[in-house]
């Protein structure tokens, strides 16, 4: 794909420029027009002033209300120099949807039928197995679900769907694009999937059916002195799953604990914080803070600890988000396990609704989790201290059919066309070098 600079005296030079890059860089020329448009139009909403009232508001006002007249005339070009006569309702959602999304992949805007839609989706719909957010301005897999209908069509970790049913990504709010996803049990969904190694999204049709999480992933390694956990989503039950398994290593002669993270997108903040107490007897495992809420923090409770000191080594990976990643950040930052793995994808905010007067909503983070050290999970993610990358190359698992790691998976062999899990490799090499 190329892009050709233009400029007073005609074409610049030609740049080569790859899908994904293309992505990056057509969001941020869109949101430069509409971002001047948003903020008058949420300033009326939330307000309801106008531009002269505002204008004359006191010097300690916010910079933005004070330029409202600046952005008022770039609206009034826009409505009447613009080559063709624009459809400002069009242009006002397509600007609030961009100035929220501008903030972070977890913010949207919703206009009334959008929130119409949102209200009365009850959940317990069929999926195909996509953990989604957003990066670049369009829908990002954050995690495929192993076994769905997405893992056996090939979607792995980072891939961009550009269009879910014909329909523009990035000119969906997150939490409709979510809802879209949804269906019926046996009904299809079409997606277009941008990838690095293709000049044109794949186009890809799936079938959602009900989702069934399986029970927590185990393996005994080394004469079954190493429990490997895997859960594949971080809510009571699972949690309390692997509570209930680090609970009988004593009894089952397990010295040390191989939790793995790795594509775990979901669950809860609450019991990840739990998750965390069981293996960290001191010392904080998170704090939760925003400009107007008030700050919490996380700290580990001895009485609710159970494995305090057995050698812990947890597995992650870009699938890693939200819960997992707070987990993995307690661990890593209270040096209570080793890290290994990739960069974790960056997801941690607490979201808060606020209705406004024509029907529509704001889906508006209101706080973000930090870890101890005072990261932010939504801006940094978790960095592991020994870096492995999967080993396992898109177009390979795409064009060649090689499967990820199971749920409970034994070190690989090395033979031709055989995916080798070189992250479970490092990890198992490091518990075996720590005494029990």
């Amino acid at each position: 794909m190329r892009l050709i600079l233009m400029g007073a005296g005609g074409p610049g030079p030609v740049l080569e420029t790859r899908p994904v890059e293309m992505l990056r860089l057509m969001p941020k020329l869109s949101k430069i027009l509409l971002l001047a448009v948003s903020v008058v139009l949420v300033l009326a909403v939330f307000l309801g002033v106008n531009s002269r009232s505002v204008s004359a508001a006191a010097p300690g006002q916010d910079g933005a209300y004070r330029q409202i007249d600046v952005y008022s005339e770039v609206l009034r070009h826009i409505q009447t120099d613009y080559v063709t006569d624009p459809s400002i309702p069009a242009v006002t959602n397509g600007a609030l949807r961009g100035l929220l999304e501008s903030l972070d992949a977890d913010s949207s805007y919703l206009t009334p039928e959008d929130y119409k839609s949102y209200k009365a989706d009850k959940g317990g719909m069929a999926q195909v197995g996509i953990n989604i957010s957003k990066r670049y301005g369009y829908a990002t897999v954050v995690s495929v679900v192993p076994g769905s209908a997405a893992d056996k069509a090939g979607l792995v970790d980072g891939d961009i769907l550009e269009a879910i049913e014909g329909k523009d990504t990035q000119d969906i709010s997150l939490a409709m694009i979510r809802l879209m996803l949804e269906g019926t049990p046996g009904s299809t969904l079409s997606v277009g999937v941008v990838r690095s190694s293709r000049a044109e999204p794949d186009k890809i049709t799936m079938t959602r059916s009900l989702q069934t999480v399986p029970p927590v992933g185990e393996a005994l390694y080394e004469d079954a002195t190493i429990l490997y956990l895997k859960p594949e989503i971080l809510d009571h039950d699972h949690v309390s799953e692997v509570e209930t398994k680090i609970k009988g290593m004593q009894k089952a002669g397990n010295k040390k604990v191989l939790l793995d993270l790795r594509d775990v997108a979901a669950g809860d903040m609450t019991e990840a914080v739990r998750l965390a107490n069981v293996l960290l007897k001191s010392g904080t495992i998170a704090t939760l803070e925003g400009q107007k809420f008030p700050k919490q923090m996380f700290a580990a409770d001895p009485a609710k600890t159970i494995q305090a000191t057995a050698p812990v080594v947890v597995l992650v990976n870009r699938g890693t988000a939200g819960p997992a990643e707070l987990v993995a950040a307690a661990l890593l930052d209270n040096k209570r396990a080793e890290l290994v793995g990739e960069r974790t994808f960056g997801e941690g905010t607490q979201q808060k609704t606020f209705e406004l007067a024509d029907g529509a909503a704001l889906i508006l983070s209101v706080a973000k989790y930090e870890s101890p050290s005072g990261k932010k999970l939504q801006d940094d993610g978790v960095t592991p201290d020994v870096l492995v990358a999967s080993g396992l190359d898109e177009s390979a698992s795409m064009d060649q059919g090689v499967a990820p790691p199971t749920a409970a998976p034994a070190p690989a062999v090395k033979k031709s066309g055989v995916h080798i899990d070189e992250q479970l490799t490092k990890a198992l090499e490091i518990l075996k070098g720590k005494p029990a």
